[in-house]
């Protein structure tokens, strides 16, 4: 998976846009963060919920760390050059859910699949 990768599905949802945030890139919605990526876009980091994050660290330790931030643990650090496409896009649609006023939210999940949790096979 490469940042354009990510640059595009997360562009894709609701209002979402792509602002700097210092010397890092955000996806924001709203003006809220979800998603930031550091200068060598080698890396993204996403700031999922706490069992999100317990989760995509469980199941997908090989590209998924903690992301430290602010001196709290606020999200996961994922490597992209080993990630899974449909796994990273899964925690950038929950990140933005997190963020995302509740109307949106619920006009993005409306007959969608988009809601689904992380599972084991969303690696392949």
């Amino acid at each position: 998976m490469n940042i354009s990768q990510v640059r595009r599905y997360a562009l894709s949802l609701l209002e979402a846009t792509e602002e700097p945030h210092f010397e890092y890139a955000s996806f924001r919605v709203r003006g809220k963060i979800f998603v930031t990526v550091p200068p060598d876009a080698q890396h993204i980091h996403i700031f999922v919920a706490d069992d999100e994050r317990e989760r995509a660290l469980t199941l997908y330790p090989r590209f998924v760390e903690k992301l430290v931030w602010g001196g709290k643990v606020r999200g996961v650090r994922v490597r992209l050059s080993e990630a899974s496409p449909s796994v990273v896009n899964q925690l950038v649609r929950s990140a933005w859910a997190r963020k995302a006023p509740k109307r949106l939210v619920a006009s993005l999940m409306d007959g969608s699949s988009n809601g689904r949790k992380l599972a084991p096979e969303d690696e392949r």
